[in-house]
């Protein structure tokens, strides 16, 4: 995988947004201003995702490019895009997964809306 399939992959997200607000050199995706892709925007390839706890471990124990994170360790994958060990099918499916578990813990009706179930609510509006 290649960074703007990886890009085009998070943008591709419903609502995902595109920020550096570490600086330069990492590019943020986020949804409802909430983190659910870290990654690289000059050389190796890699991205943090976030995962469940126990597939988090499966994912290190599986695969030699994928190690804990160093700030939260237990919920968030540090993967090595650019070893090539990883088929992009699955880093889709990581960048999906981690997407999916930032949408399940936004308040209920931004996840409703995220989801598709509530259409027209206009958030930003105070009643």
């Amino acid at each position: 995988m290649n960074r703007e399939r990886l890009y085009e992959i998070c943008l591709a997200q419903p609502e995902a947004v595109e920020e550096q607000p570490f600086g330069p050199d990492l590019t943020v995706f986020k949804v409802a201003q909430k983190v659910f892709v870290i990654a690289t925007a000059h050389g190796d390839l890699t991205m943090s995702v976030k995962c469940d706890p126990d597939v988090a471990e499966t994912l290190r124990g599986t695969y030699d490019a994928v190690r804990a994170m160093r700030v939260w360790p237990k919920h968030w994958n540090w993967v090595d895009i650019s070893a090539d060990e990883v088929a992009d099918t699955e880093l889709e499916h990581w960048v999906e997964d981690s997407y999916d578990l930032v949408v399940d813990n936004l308040p209920k009706v931004h996840k409703l809306r995220l989801q598709g179930e509530v259409r027209g609510i206009d958030l930003d509006s105070s009643a």
